[in-house]
């Protein structure tokens, strides 16, 4: 039986175990670390999936901000990784917990963004496009910067991605 539990529910070594099976020693060198970078996980939109006991998924969401070319400071959230042990793929524990994700992120009237694969998040309403013009602190293709916005928030075309170090630790209102 697989089960949602908060982060801490786990070490934090076995989270980062399970993102080293998942995603290769050198993950740290990818641009998304260096996005969110100094800031910590938002406790109501990160967890880990259970599996009769054992760690079989995470997944992490972190306060971001999108600096426009006028100055604004947008506030966002970055979702990933989404990370599932090698012995549970396919079994529908990724879409879950991005399932999961999104409905909080909805609750919350949130707008979220991701470096992904457009074919697998686009059902749970990433979208290429809107973000292909922001700039991130290394390289990504832009067609993997996914937007998901909330409501008729809207977006700028243009601007920077980096850390709100401000926002970091806070949880989301119910």
């Amino acid at each position: 039986m697989n089960t949602l539990q908060p982060l801490s529910a786990v070490s934090p070594d076995a989270i980062e175990t399970l993102l080293d099976l998942a995603f290769g020693a050198d993950r740290l060198s990818r641009t998304a670390y260096a996005v969110r970078a100094g800031t910590e996980p938002v406790g109501d939109l990160s967890f880990v999936t259970l599996a009769d006991g054992s760690l079989a998924g995470s997944l992490q969401s972190w306060p971001i901000r999108l600096e426009t070319p006028y100055g604004q400071h947008r506030p966002l959230v970055m979702v990933g990784p989404v990370a599932v042990h090698p012995g549970h793929q396919n079994q529908g524990i990724g879409k879950h917990m991005t399932r999961v994700v999104t409905q909080r992120l909805d609750l919350a009237g949130r707008s979220a963004m991701m470096i992904g694969d457009p074919d697998y998040y686009e059902p749970f309403g990433f979208r290429p496009g809107p973000a292909g013009g922001w700039t991130l602190p290394g390289p990504v293709e832009p067609h993997r910067i996914l937007l998901r916005i909330a409501g008729s928030d809207d977006w700028p075309a243009e601007g920077r991605l980096g850390p709100d170090l401000l926002r970091s630790g806070e949880g989301l209102p119910n």
